[in-house]
């Protein structure tokens, strides 16, 4: 059965009230002796992969042993023998290989972790990592729930470990530009806030379960989730369509750009959540998450409205992904290309021409640099800091709980939970229910 949302709160009061005992006997963080930060990455089929093409970068001739990769864990052998390859063609060394992440964090020389895998291992690998000692990478969103998400925050201050969430934008210049300027005031109140997503994805066929693929431990890759018969489509990169795994285009792409919501009107819990939308476009496809979703944030004095759709590409902002900021002056839209703020109609003259749009770079490598630079220097205060991403990852549940239950959600914050009192339907999507053996440590 689920935990209960009396019994998670009983947990979490558990925790807080033994958090001064834990923090003393914890110690100070802990940073690596030397300048080399030692990692292991944990699911390095695709993200997992691009994360670790980005840590290697930071290697370079000035400074050749920042990184050493020492060791990778995948659940399919095909996927672990080819990265494997490319990092012994890179370094000259071959790393360590594992199917069990848990053999992995055994091994002392490894100071952080990359975490690539499918949503619903995020929190219970970042979280035996850090009681193994490591630091934690993890990539979006950083949990698959509201009740995994302050977990994680709960044992990123036990076990006083750096975390950095793979938002990697809040390491980009051109954003960090866009925050500043409409902090300046010039775009006037602000009374919306639109955050949307277009991916132009091809419906998914629906498939029959079949064998396991050579070489793949299933029964692994299912980890915390219900036993269910392999299907091809629940694997790799769909997973994150399918409830049990993941949150569909909701915390896929909304953790990215609602993110950025929450940064710039610089608030966290929503007074009531409203969502509307379905498997639209393609009802009679594989897709479990709806592939149209609109679901709307009301912060009392100004709203934040997401969309998304799974199948289709064109939006009127002129970007598939991206965020407006709307004022009484002008409306400031951003996306990874860039920024730029149209006028209105007889604005003040400071904001009569607006601001021609702003070309956008890259991001990745900076937050990766930003994450290894804080393990060097006791900081936790990365740019997605564990608890920068549990606010967004619980934003973007709140909008699956509210399309999924079909009522208007009406969230509390009490401490660091999140409560909502007019619906148990709600409550019962906190905490996911976990196949035994595995059970989320208890913080």
């Amino acid at each position: 059965m689920a935990e209960t949302r009396r019994t998670f709160l009983k947990n979490s009061a558990a925790f807080t009230a033994g958090a001064a005992m834990t923090t003393s006997m914890a110690g100070a963080l802990t940073s690596c002796s030397t300048k080399t930060i030692t990692v292991g990455a944990i699911g390095i089929r695709n993200m997992g992969y691009a994360d670790m093409r980005a840590f290697l970068r930071q290697n370079t001739k000035e400074e050749p042993n920042n990184v050493i990769l020492k060791a990778l864990c995948d659940v399919d052998q095909r996927v672990l023998d080819k990265r494997a390859a490319w990092v012994e063609k890179q370094t000259g060394k071959k790393p360590d290989l594992y199917k069990d992440f848990r053999k992995l964090l055994e091994d002392k020389d490894i100071d952080a972790v990359i975490i690539g895998t499918p949503d619903h291992w995020h929190a219970m690998i970042s979280v035996l990592a850090m009681q193994a000692g490591k630091h934690v990478y993890v990539e979006k969103p950083m949990a698959n729930s509201i009740g995994e998400a302050i977990i994680m925050e709960q044992a990123a201050e036990k076990y006083d470990k750096v975390v950095q969430v793979g938002q990697w934008q809040r390491s980009g210049q051109h954003w960090q530009d866009a925050m500043n300027y409409l902090w300046s005031g010039k775009l006037g109140k602000v009374s919306r806030v639109k955050a949307w997503a277009y991916t132009s994805k091809m419906p998914l066929p629906i498939k029959p379960d079949g064998p396991v693929p050579d070489g793949v431990d299933y029964n692994m890759w299912l980890g915390p989730a219900p036993k269910r018969p392999f299907n091809p489509n629940h694997f790799h990169y769909n997973f994150r369509y399918f409830w049990e795994y993941a949150g569909g285009l909701m915390a896929d792409w909304g953790v990215h750009m609602l993110d950025f919501a929450l940064y710039g009107m610089k608030v966290d819990v929503p007074h009531r959540v409203l969502a509307s939308g379905g498997k639209l476009a393609h009802p009679e496809d594989a897709h479990q998450v709806p592939d149209t979703l609109n679901v709307l944030y009301d912060f009392k004095d100004f709203t934040v409205e997401w969309e998304h759709s799974i199948t289709l590409s064109q939006h009127k902002f002129g970007s598939s992904a991206g965020i407006a900021f709307q004022g009484n002056n002008g409306m400031m839209v951003i996306n990874r290309g860039g920024w730029e703020v149209r006028p209105e109609h007889d604005v003040k003259e400071e904001l009569k021409d607006g601001v021609p749009f702003i070309k956008g770079s890259g991001d990745l490598d900076k937050h990766v640099a930003n994450f290894l630079e804080c393990i060097r220097d006791h900081n936790r205060d990365t740019h997605t800091s564990v608890t920068i991403g549990k606010n967004v990852a619980i934003l973007a549940h709140m909008g699956n709980m509210a399309y999924r239950t079909g009522e208007i959600l009406m969230p509390t914050k009490n401490g660091k939970n999140i409560l909502f009192d007019n619906s148990n339907k709600v409550n019962d999507l906190i905490m996911p229910a976990y196949r035994a053996p595995w059970k989320l440590p208890d913080m």
